[in-house]
């Protein structure tokens, strides 16, 4: 059974080492289904005490404020023999036999994470004692609770210290180990107050009661021992810290806890209570009592931790292979990964996927519809022809129509297909951006590099955002030059069409909609080759 909670320590480890702390903003964790004893008490409630009286040793900082500003991890491993030492996991290959350099190594790996601001970190850092004088037993020392901030400390830090202890002891998988001192009324304690907050029927919180030694001369705590005064569903725990004056005199720990035995087994008023009494009792009830809630929630750690192994193979599978970390290995996929999008992107437009054809659809009905939504008919009507012509003829009337006017009839028509051709222009861009959003979706090594995905994007946009421009350029230019060269042909037809039957009295529009509109649709055909000409 004590190789279980060696076990559960372990886990423990994996999981800070790998960014998981069980805090709020995470995601669900393994850390939060873990089974762990918390440690709570206001300040000089004698929690500091308590764990030292547990595992036999000084090793906690010790001072005025607050001097515990993160969570400290700590699991007791019990060995057969040899000598004891510690190991902080930030500093996995030095033993520590030195317990005085323990608690500096605390207060310095705090400094690292928080600096000198007093400040508090959710972060834990892991401390595990190997001895023969201790119970296999993990406890986590959360930040002492307080009523007011201290110069240096944020205003909001009673607040914060609140919430953290909190979020550690609201987990139902939290055993709460309520530190109190006998010499000031139960019912301002803090720890008691937070722990009833959380676990109102105290199914999982022991009281451990501090400081008996303590109180006034004609007064006990038989009543709180005996769980009159505050029951819970675990009895509570009465023990004898060192005193401010031991510590001064370094009492070791040894004679503290036989002494600690003495005053209970021979107090008139704590004597039958004695058998349940004291800091050694109290590590052996929590290692028991630990071990049985561990077995019972092994069977679902190993669901919860199947299903997180599926869930990460998942992942890994999506994010692909892994990478060379040299710069032409990088180079060399960032290279195949774009040429996997341009063939994505190539094959929309072939027609091996979809998309292509309707830039297809923008020549072949966009355009020659909006081609047909020209007014031209006001521009051919018998009053702007002759508009015209009598501005053509300037100061001097012509005996025959002149022919600028004629040109210039003809060009304020073809003036009017801009519109059109930029719109196509805009509707073959519109749906090209389409197809490269649709390609980076559909190109899977795009999915492992984000980054690379949003800049592979930008490039594709800005280079048809150029395009799109230098597309303009060139289909304005081409209808510039259709103006500035027109054909006779289609002038010189037109009597042939009156004679053949059109009626000369409707506007040209009207009289020659189809094969005008064909003209218009192919604009290519009122150009005649310069050879043509020649001749």
């Amino acid at each position: 059974m004590e190789n279980l909670i060696t076990l559960v320590n372990n886990i423990q480890r994996a999981c800070t080492a790998l960014g998981d702390h069980g805090e709020e903003s995470a995601l669900p964790t393994l850390w939060d289904s873990l089974p762990a004893i918390a440690v709570v008490g206001g300040q000089s409630s004698g929690k500091s005490s308590v764990l030292e009286s547990v595992v036999g040793k000084d090793f906690l900082p010790r001072g005025a404020g607050i001097v515990t500003r993160r969570p400290l991890v700590l699991q007791l491993h019990r060995i057969d023999d040899g000598k004891e030492y510690a190991e902080f996991m930030h500093l996995p290959k030095k033993r520590f036999t030195d317990f005085a350099a323990v608690r500096q190594e605390i207060s310095d790996e705090t400094d690292r994470e928080t600096g000198r601001s007093k400040q508090i970190s959710s972060v834990p850092i892991h401390l595990s004692i190997f001895s023969p004088n201790v119970v296999n037993l993990t406890l986590i020392d959360l930040p002492g609770l307080t009523k007011v901030a201290i110069e240096g400390q944020s205003e909001t830090i009673v607040q914060d210290i609140e919430s953290m202890v909190r979020s550690f002891i609201e987990k139902p998988n939290c055993i709460i180990l309520a530190i109190s001192p006998a010499n000031q009324d139960l019912a301002t304690s803090d720890a008691i107050k937070i722990a009833r907050e959380v676990d109102p029927k105290g199914d999982r919180t022991f009281g451990v009661l501090t400081k008996i030694d303590l109180m006034d001369k004609g007064t006990n705590a038989v009543d709180i021992l005996e769980g009159k005064s505050y029951k819970l569903q675990f009895p509570w725990v009465g023990v004898v810290n060192r005193s401010q004056a031991d510590i001064n005199k370094s009492v070791d720990m040894i004679a503290a806890r036989r002494r600690e035995r003495e005053y209970f087994q021979s107090s008139p008023e704590y004597s039958h209570l004695a058998h349940r009494m004291g800091s050694e009792h109290l590590g052996k009830m929590l290692s028991k009592h630990l071990e049985t809630v561990i077995k019972s929630r092994i069977p679902g750690l190993q669901s919860l931790i199947n299903k997180t192994i599926i869930e990460l193979e998942g992942e890994l599978t999506k994010l692909g292979k892994p990478i060379a970390a040299d710069a032409g290995g990088k180079l060399y996929t960032t290279m195949e990964i774009c040429r996997a999008f341009d063939q994505n992107f190539k094959e929309h437009l072939d027609g091996v996927r979809a998309g292509g054809e309707k830039i297809y659809g923008v020549f072949d009905n966009q355009l020659p519809a909006a081609l047909k939504r020209l007014q031209f008919d006001k521009h051919l009507s018998i009053e702007n022809v002759r508009k015209l012509i009598t501005e053509a003829d300037g100061y001097q009337p012509h005996l025959i129509a002149p022919e600028q006017g004629y040109r210039r009839l003809i060009e304020s028509c073809l003036v009017t297909i801009r519109g059109p051709a930029e719109a196509a222009v805009d509707g073959v861009h519109a749906i090209l951006k389409g197809i490269v959003q649709k390609a980076i979706a559909e190109t899977t090594e795009l999915k492992q590099y984000p980054t690379l995905r949003v800049e592979v994007g930008n490039a594709a946009f800005e280079s048809l955002e150029r395009m799109r421009e230098e597309s303009k350029r060139a289909t304005l230019q081409l209808v510039d030059m259709e103006c500035g060269y027109l054909t006779v042909e289609f002038f010189r037809k037109l009597p042939q069409d009156v004679e053949k039957g059109g009626n000369p009295t409707h506007s040209l529009f009207d009289r020659y909609n189809d094969s005008y509109l064909r003209r218009v649709d192919h604009v290519n055909s009122w150009h005649n080759p310069a050879d043509k000409g020649e001749r």
